[in-house]
């Protein structure tokens, strides 16, 4: 704010010691320090409102989003049909049903058997299974 840096610091301080009387020096930095003191308490008192403030604020916030979320849960009707997993189970599977039975041919594929795999003996070393 006043922007006192060590040099201006040192120019008031000798100022002060040829104004002020030696016998008046001690009372004079006393009540400095005092002045000094009460205004650091004044801004952090004035710094922990301010903090409390926003803190209250946040509160304030999360507890009305806290109670629109309540009030929906409370009506369902208002709800989307996006919340509501069955719904978006069974889209999800009849999707996935039209595009199998559009990718496969028209003759379902009929499972292995037994007898079309070949047997481990029947394999040749390079051609062998672990």
């Amino acid at each position: 704010m006043f922007d006192l840096d060590p040099g201006k610091l040192l120019v008031i301080g000798i100022v002060a010691l040829v104004a002020i009387p030696s016998k008046d020096l001690p009372r004079v930095l006393r009540t400095l320090g005092q002045a000094t003191g009460r205004m650091r308490r004044m801004a952090a008192e004035f710094q922990g409102h301010f903090m409390e403030a926003m803190r209250e604020a946040e509160i304030d916030a999360l507890r009305k989003e806290v109670d629109a979320a309540k009030n929906v849960l409370r009506n369902p009707v208002e709800l989307d049909a996006a919340f509501d997993p069955l719904i978006e189970a069974r889209k999800q599977m009849t999707e996935a049903i039209a595009a199998q039975t559009r990718l496969s041919p028209k003759e379902p594929a009929q499972p292995a058997t037994p007898e079309d795999t070949p047997d481990k003996d029947t394999l040749s070393d390079g051609d062998a299974r672990t």
